[in-house]
């Protein structure tokens, strides 16, 4: 697998979502997402979100929210987080591993926030099903890659010049 696995998976469809009292959090093979319910009309101004490696601090109206040690490391540059509606506080977070085939977090803290053994189960079974497909979109991928080579060399070897062994006329 590359470095970074870039996916054409809906993260929506099918999610399973851990509720917590703020919200809920999920997740995909490539991605951990929580949604923060906010008051209505939240400016996001009155937002804070700061996300380490290991480490994340969300703080509503100077009140925090929720903080602690990740459930595993992610990739902090890369974290973005929206205001939906001035309603919801949507973050998503990309995984530092997700090239590794072991990404499920059972819990979105290391000591808080933990799924429970069915909602485990049950993306464990989400995560199975969207690595098989990002696999075989890959497999995919290379099948046309080496398709489309075989094919232009076989253009390249019916050229007349080839045939004819030269084209200096003779």
């Amino acid at each position: 697998m590359p470095d970074y696995v870039e996916t054409n998976f809906d993260e929506r469809s099918g999610i399973v979502p851990c509720t917590v009292p703020w919200g809920r959090w999920w997740q995909t093979v490539a991605e951990v997402h929580i949604e923060v319910d906010v008051p209505e009309g939240t400016k996001s101004k009155l937002i804070q979100v700061d996300v380490k490696p290991s480490h994340i601090k969300v703080v509503l109206l100077d009140k925090v929210i929720f903080e602690g040690r990740l459930y595993a490391v992610v990739r902090a540059d890369e974290t973005v987080w929206t205001l939906e509606d001035k309603r919801m506080l949507h973050i998503a977070m990309t995984k530092a591993d997700a090239c590794s085939k072991e990404t499920l977090w059972e819990g979105l803290l290391t000591d808080n926030f933990l799924a429970d053994p069915w909602t485990i189960l049950e993306m464990r079974k989400k995560l199975d099903l969207e690595r098989f497909q990002i696999e075989r979109w890959e497999e995919q991928n290379a099948l046309r890659a080496q398709a489309s080579t075989q094919g232009d060399q076989a253009a390249e070897c019916s050229h007349p010049e080839h045939l004819s062994g030269g084209s200096d006329g003779s």
